[in-house]
């Protein structure tokens, strides 16, 4: 598998994404800032927008089918609204945007998918505020990426 596809898939998964990506594509693979960056944030967008647009076929499908699944959207989505509801009816849409560019567990792209189905926000909009927070993201990572390269 090529270093390339293995930082897409890193940037795609749920628990690391492109925090985790860049690292290992700069650290590890010694690509340029620039190549980590666009395809750190390629992978983390690419599963969003059917991520956005299923979401609730999806969990309304699974939850209808077992209890175990029931238990565990509600656990998720009882989590994830009671992060940003409160923050996003103080900054609006912003909320959502620096949810998803804080770079800490749990507040990505994915979380801040299921938080902006659960917020009730536009489709077409939820993409673009959350693929301006995954670009902040990036940015941030890549910074602190190459300071830390710097420190070595």
């Amino acid at each position: 598998m090529s270093k390339e596809l293995i930082t897409i898939l890193i940037a795609l998964s749920p628990l690391a994404e492109l925090r985790g990506a860049i690292p290992v594509a700069v650290g590890i693979y010694h690509f340029s800032w620039l190549k980590a960056f666009v395809l750190s944030f390629l992978g983390n967008i690419l599963f969003i927008i059917p991520l956005i647009w299923f979401l609730e076929k999806f969990s309304n499908f699974l939850m209808a089918k077992s209890q175990f699944w029931r238990k565990l959207f509600n656990w998720i989505f009882e989590r994830t609204r009671v992060k940003i509801e409160a923050k996003y009816k103080r900054y609006s849409h912003w909320a959502l945007v620096i949810f998803v560019a804080v770079p800490l567990p749990m507040t990505g792209a994915w979380t801040g998918s299921i938080a902006a189905y659960l917020l009730g926000i536009n489709k077409k909009k939820a993409f673009l505020l959350i693929s301006l927070g995954v670009f902040l993201a990036g940015c941030l990572v890549t910074i602190l990426t190459l300071l830390g390269k710097q420190l070595i």
